[in-house]
Formats: structure tokens, sequence, C-alpha cells
């Protein structure tokens, strides 16, 4: 798999159960991380936050004593968070250090949580933009690219915390952004979708059948009932973008688990 490759679509996977889908995105994240180490000599991650990627993370804890995903090599940031202390039960960054970094062989520096606690949030969002501009290699268009960034979707369409009818979807210059989300009532922190889209791959990981009609929507031809959902602007420049659903996701589509 080349990781550089242009994208003229999603890459649709799939599988029969959440487990099924996330032993499969565990697969290829290795893969990926594999080659941007060899290639590069550092792999740039993104990771998700939410309840979609637990099991994800669950399988990379499980196989991190093998020896197969070089975590040495790998830089981790995240592309959302909730306004909460790190160490709060809500937060991503919380969650993830649980599932998944208390258990990996990778050096405390290399990972990045975005501190969206801090009281002048937006100024926080800056600072991580500044720490992604100086960590990540950047292209000929002067945004950093990540080579993998790790995606879930919510019921209502958002990615990251690119919430629908937030300002932040129009947001062309700034990568990481602090918005408040009506819905929430909340504050965030969030990549951008210039951001997102310069990346060598995105993976979008989509489980359950409260995803079912938002998952139609996006993937049907319809311009129209897809124009709404924040989903729908994530659209790699020259990366590769993967698809993995369960068949809970896909029912409204036609499409078949593997």
């Amino acid at each position: 798999m080349d990781g550089s490759v242009s994208s003229s679509g999603p890459r649709i996977v799939v599988k029969q159960t959440a487990d099924d889908a996330a032993a499969f995105v565990a697969g290829l994240f290795k893969t990926i991380v594999c080659e941007a180490a060899s290639a590069r000599g550092r792999c740039h991650v993104a990771l998700a936050g939410g309840t979609t990627p637990r099991g994800l993370y669950g399988k990379l804890a499980d196989q991190a004593t093998t020896g197969e995903v070089p975590w040495q090599q790998v830089e981790i940031f995240f592309g959302d968070e909730r306004d909460v202390p790190h160490d709060h039960v809500e937060s991503n960054y919380g969650m993830t250090q649980r599932t998944l970094l208390d258990h990996l062989p990778i050096p405390v520096a290399q990972v990045h949580p975005m501190p969206a606690h801090s009281p002048d949030i937006q100024a926080a969002a800056n600072e991580y933009e500044q720490t992604i501009r100086n960590e990540v290699q950047a292209g000929s268009d002067k945004i950093p690219r990540f080579d993998l960034i790790l995606l879930g979707m919510g019921a209502d369409g958002h990615v990251a915390s690119l919430f629908p009818a937030i300002e932040g979807l129009e947001e062309r210059k700034k990568l990481v952004l602090a918005s408040f989300v009506p819905v929430l009532g909340r504050r965030r922190m969030t990549f951008t979708f210039p951001l997102i889209n310069a990346a060598r791959n995105i993976i979008m990981l989509v489980t359950g059948q409260d995803k079912a009609e938002a998952v139609a929507r996006l993937l049907g031809g319809d311009k129209k009932a897809r124009k709404g959902l924040p989903a729908a602007g994530v659209a790699p420049k020259e990366g590769a973008l993967f698809m993995v659903l369960d068949a809970a996701a896909s029912r409204r589509t036609g499409l078949k688990p593997d």
C-alpha cells in the first residue's frame, strides 16, 4: 500500500461486527505506521476520541509487546478534545491513556495531548497548532502532513469536533480551532479541514446502527443529502481515505460485509 497515492474517493470496507471493523483497522494502522517509519524515520499520528475507537485501542494495546509497531518512532497527537482536565472521565486523552497509551512502549515526550482545559482555549489551540507545525513536516502548501489521522463520525455526521452549523466548518486558515458547540453547550478544541485533508492517510471508523442514516447520506449520490454533514468535508487532497464500517452502520447503503 502506498500511503501517498491520490484518492478518487473513499476506500470503503464493511465488516460484520464492530469488533471485526476494529480488527481490520488495527491491521491497517500497523501497516501505515510501519511504512511511514521506514520511509521517513518517524510516524505522526492523530488519534480520535469518543466511544468508537476504544475497541481498536484495546487491540493495539494487546499487541503492544509483539514489536510489530515501532512505537519508539511514533509521535501521537489528538484530533479533538473536550474542555476538561486530562484525568476527567470525559477527556479523549484520558480515555486513550487508559485504553492504549499506558500499555505502549512509547516515550512520554512523544505524546502530545490537547490542552483544551486551558482558561484561554483559543490561545491554547494556537499553541497546539504551533506544536504541530514544529513537529510535523509540511507539504508544498505549508500545511503539516500527518501520516495518519483517525476519525470517528457521530450520528449527526460530525467528525473530530466539527459539528453541524458551527463556524469552524468554513475555517481555511487556522489548523486547530477552539469553538463553542451549541448542541453540547461546551467548548471544544479540534483539527480543521485544511489539516485533516492534508494527511497522507485518513481512517474513518464508523460503527453502530445509530450512524446508519448519516452513512447512507454520506455515501449516497444525492449532493443535497450530503449537505449539512460535516463528514462530507473529509476529502484528502493527495492522500488515501479509508472508511471502515460495521454491518449496523452500513445497513441502509446496500453494501454487504466482507
